[in-house]
């Protein structure tokens, strides 16, 4: 072997040296958070100041420590290529000798001990690195992220604009692994997923969309609005103007409670002498930064408004975080079985029963080409959303012999939502054949209700309570809402 090949391999050595150190580095880096980092610095560690430079930028320094290992692994791998070429009579020979032996030293060298090092020890090591990756940030510059918009370019479909080296999927994958380890709860894992979708979820997808909205007229009283409250369950509702697209406040059902219970002469005055101002945001806006405005500014409730400043939808705190956590549940929900008999031919049914299965109840053909659920059936034949109380007849084919209509009632309501729950289904006789179809007087004398907010369940205080049964003791007679 002649001195220059043996000066290839000595440089081969110490290039393999500098892939450790930057393989250490990655690992290091990647597990040092700025919490800890500036927790070090207020503890005085040594070098705390540096590594806390490198916490708050991650990704540059992992590219530019990236690029210094790939770096010295080709270059030694080259040299170890020349080297056993000039040694190896047989050029095959001297391609699988290198091969070989730089498979072994990239896999074990640069690969397992190193990382195990940094991820051991990820203090020390981030430490020790910014001694020579903060002079390097300086030298190359924006080398690293000038090779990332390159390979980006190469790349087939949207790349990844800090580069692919540590990214958000490389995070779930920990996280999976985590679970899979049993080190973390597979609930603590799926929580974890739905915080990094929190982050690409726009305010749209999460929101009460206008359809499911209960609102209240401004011209209309506080009786009528506590009455509706009331009977829908939800202790906040948009107040409109002219029309739904005019949200001109917020009523809440505490607000409500509170100036009756004071005055019961207040019942008279209009809901716009109680209602709040409302709060509005696009529906394109990120959900995780309006969850963020909203513990700042102490909000819990905003109208979401679409392109053309038209009423979207409502969207709460709880809508937000139910994204993260699942469905929010309390006391008042109970969970009931899909279809229950009852006396005189009747059934309790869950609104999301489907269409074809209710007619199978009662041995005919029921289908509808708009809706799937029952819910959906009532909806469609009150012409707005069902709040408890509210009935309708839907008419059955007339070749069907036995019964005229089926008449549905909304009993229950279910879900933070407060959307109906259950339904009663009765036969309705023959002889009132004519009548099917049409909704009962009660529900065309509640004119424009419309669906709300929030439930009231889940804010039920001892006043509202008192209310509640102020109602019930009002009966029939209370005034329309």
């Amino acid at each position: 072997m002649s001195g220059s090949s043996t000066g290839f391999l000595v440089f081969a050595v110490v290039l393999v040296v500098f892939a450790w150190l930057a393989a250490c580095a990655e690992a290091g880096i990647s597990r040092v958070s700025r919490f800890r980092a500036e927790e070090a610095v207020r503890n005085g560690r040594r070098g705390a100041e540096r590594m806390l430079a490198l916490a708050q930028d991650p990704i540059r320094f992992l590219n530019l420590a990236t690029l210094i290992r790939v770096t010295c692994e080709m270059a030694s791998a080259v040299l170890v290529t020349v080297v056993c070429v000039r040694s190896l009579h047989q050029t095959w020979q001297a391609v699988l000798v290198a091969i070989g032996a730089m498979v072994l030293v990239s896999y074990v060298a640069v690969g397992v001990s190193p990382r195990t090092i940094g991820r051991q020890h990820p203090m020390n090591v981030a430490t020790a690195s910014s001694v020579v990756l903060l002079p390097l940030n300086r030298i190359l510059g924006p080398i690293p992220r000038l090779l990332i918009l390159l390979g980006n370019a190469l790349t087939p479909g949207k790349g990844f604009r800090e580069g692919p080296f540590a990214s958000e999927a490389e995070l779930r994958a920990l996280v999976d692994l985590a679970e899979q380890d049993s080190l973390i709860e597979d609930d603590e894992r799926r929580m974890v997923h739905s915080v990094f979708e929190l982050g690409d979820t726009i305010v749209r997808e999460v929101m009460v969309p206008r359809t499911d909205l209960v609102m209240v007229e401004r011209g209309k009283t506080v009786r009528q609005a506590l009455t509706l409250a009331l009977r829908s369950g939800f202790s906040r509702m948009p107040v409109v103007g002219e029309n739904e697209d005019d949200v001109v406040g917020i009523v809440y059902l505490k607000d409500l409670v509170r100036r009756t219970h004071v005055n019961r002469e207040a019942e008279s005055e209009p809901v716009s002498a109680v209602m709040r101002q409302a709060t509005y945001v696009p529906d394109s806006k990120p959900a995780a930064d309006l969850l963020r405005e909203m513990q700042r500014d102490r909000i819990h409730v905003a109208v979401v408004i679409d392109e053309y400043g038209g009423t979207a939808g409502l969207i709460t705190i709880e809508d937000i975080l139910e994204e993260i956590v699942g469905e929010i549940t309390d006391e008042y929900d109970r969970e009931a079985p899909p279809v229950e008999i009852l006396a005189d031919g009747a059934f309790r049914i869950t609104a999301r029963l489907p269409v074809e299965e209710l007619g199978e109840l009662f041995g005919i053909e029921l289908d509808d080409e708009d809706v799937d659920t029952v819910g959906g059936l009532l909806a469609k034949a009150l012409g707005r959303v069902p709040i408890p109380g509210s009935g309708a007849e839907v008419p059955v084919p007339e070749d069907d012999a036995g019964i005229a209509a089926i008449r549905l009632t909304a009993e229950s309501t279910a879900g933070r939502r407060n959307r109906i729950g259950t339904l009663l289904a009765e036969p309705v006789p023959l002889e009132r054949r004519g009548r099917a179809g049409r909704r009962d007087a009660d529900e065309d004398d509640r004119g424009s209700e419309r669906h709300g907010s929030e439930r009231h369940g889940s804010e039920r205080h001892g006043s509202e309570r008192h209310a509640d049964r102020a109602a019930d003791r009002a009966g029939e007679h209370v005034d329309e809402a």
